[in-house]
């Protein structure tokens, strides 16, 4: 079996160095479907990417580090799949938003599973001014979904800050224990699997509700005209 060839060791073209942060992410990612956060090393992402440990470090000072970036990547997808989904059916009700948004949070595991890391480790152990970089980010991408949800902005901002928390919410009650096969067994424990994905539309349409009944007549969202 022939060897593969030794990749340089120092991207030098701008090109290169963004194939070589994403070649790391991407070894991240499929590492973390398997091995769980807490032993994951970068060690291994350096393996995975086919990349001395030094080079690595290059690119991100930490694992949290590079996490984050990964997190602050598949939120951008995320959000660009909810703001064409708002372009594509244009709502104009408090029902039509809850579509578009129930919608785009399906098939959303890993990026639950990186929001559940974001509150429990990420911000906790990344240096300050990073933690404040991927808010003002967050803040950054989301513009586009501000201006397509048919509410005021700040009502619009404490949705999102609710999908967050029920996102976390539905994560959790759906990741199996370690005992998950013996519990099983046990019928009258079955409510300690649910899919989530109902329970999540429901508590979803009900804040919306909420929150737009409680927003002052003065707050309502600026039309997209004026917004041009």
């Amino acid at each position: 079996m022939v060897s593969p060839a030794p990749r340089p060791a120092r991207a030098r073209s701008p090109e290169e160095k963004g194939q070589r942060r994403d070649d790391i992410l991407r070894a991240a990612e499929r590492l973390w479907t398997s091995t769980p956060y807490a032993e994951l090393s970068m060690n291994q992402v350096a393996r995975e990417a086919q990349l001395a440990k030094g080079t690595l470090y290059l690119y991100f000072d930490t694992k949290e580090e590079l996490f984050l970036a990964l997190l602050t990547e598949h939120l951008g997808r995320w959000l660009e799949q909810v703001t064409a989904l708002l372009d594509e059916r244009q709502p104009r009700t408090p029902e039509g938003a809850a579509e578009v948004l129930i919608q785009s949070a399906r098939d959303q595991e890993p990026l639950r599973r990186l929001l559940i890391l974001l509150g429990t480790v990420l911000e906790r152990n990344v240096r300050p001014e990073l933690a404040l970089n991927f808010k003002r980010e967050f803040r950054r991408m989301v513009q586009g979904v501000l201006e397509r949800l048919p509410f005021a902005p700040e009502v619009t901002l404490r949705l999102l800050m609710h999908m967050y928390a029920l996102s976390l919410g539905w994560q959790q009650l759906t990741e199996e224990p370690p005992a998950a096969s013996l519990l099983r067994r046990e019928a009258d424990l079955a409510f300690l699997f649910p899919s989530f994905e109902q329970e999540f539309a429901f508590s979803l349409r009900a804040v919306i509700d909420r929150l737009v009944a409680e927003a002052p007549a003065a707050a309502e969202a600026p039309s997209r005209k004026s917004l041009a």
